[in-house]
């Protein structure tokens, strides 16, 4: 018997042994059933819980702190060409100039031809993007798929930056189904890329962000 029919083999029994009725082990509870909550501080809770996934929040003041920080980001990355998404947040900071000002490409993705997405997407450094809810519970990013918010800019370059407003937070998983309904595209972000599937060792950044900011205005 080869190594590849007893590696297949092995697959076929682990497959088999999991799909027997009761062999899932029970993921128990969390500290109660149903609606958790954020506490009385949502977004102390949301940049807890997203330090624990490993990304970092930032809270700032107003609009020039928080523009401030997303160039500061971009430059500590080192980044050179940058997907920008749209959004009111977004638009509103008009990121566009300052970071231009750094020596980085700027590509809004709602403006790039059909023919040259693939390549620019694969090749930005960074992404930045608005985001349409927070969950505190946690800790996620929530983002729904449009035109000027392609999943491309959250799930593709190294560095994804989210930026928002205080009043996009939610408390509870809960809250957010009760507002997007059955969504037909969401993102649902919590943390780095991550994956276990090497050696059953949990490795970040594999096939997405390494680094995930978020920074509430």
């Amino acid at each position: 018997m080869s190594e590849r029919e007893r590696f297949l083999g092995r697959v076929r029994r682990a497959v088999a042994a999991g799909n027997r009725a009761g062999a899932a082990a029970s993921p128990g509870l969390r500290g109660g059933v149903g609606y958790q909550g954020a506490g009385p501080d949502p977004v102390a809770r949301f940049a807890a819980e997203l330090t624990a996934a490993g990304g970092l929040g930032q809270v700032v003041a107003d609009d020039a702190a928080a523009v401030a920080a997303v160039v500061d980001l971009v430059r500590q990355a080192r980044a050179r060409m940058l997907l920008l998404a749209g959004g009111p947040v977004v638009d509103r900071l008009d990121l566009a100039g300052p970071l231009r000002a750094l020596g980085v490409e700027v590509r809004r993705a709602v403006e790039l031809a059909e023919d040259e997405r693939r390549r620019t997407f694969f090749a930005a450094d960074a992404g930045v993007s608005g985001v349409d809810y927070l969950v505190a519970e946690t800790g996620t990013v929530v983002l729904r798929t449009a035109p000027e918010q392609p999943r491309a800019v959250s799930l593709l370059p190294p560095l994804h930056v989210a930026v928002a407003d205080r009043g996009q937070l939610l408390p509870d998983l809960f809250d957010l189904f009760a507002r997007v309904g059955p969504p037909s595209c969401l993102t649902v972000i919590t943390g780095p890329s991550k994956t276990g599937d090497i050696e059953l060792r949990l490795v970040t950044g594999v096939h997405g962000p390494g680094e995930v900011h978020v920074i509430i205005c």
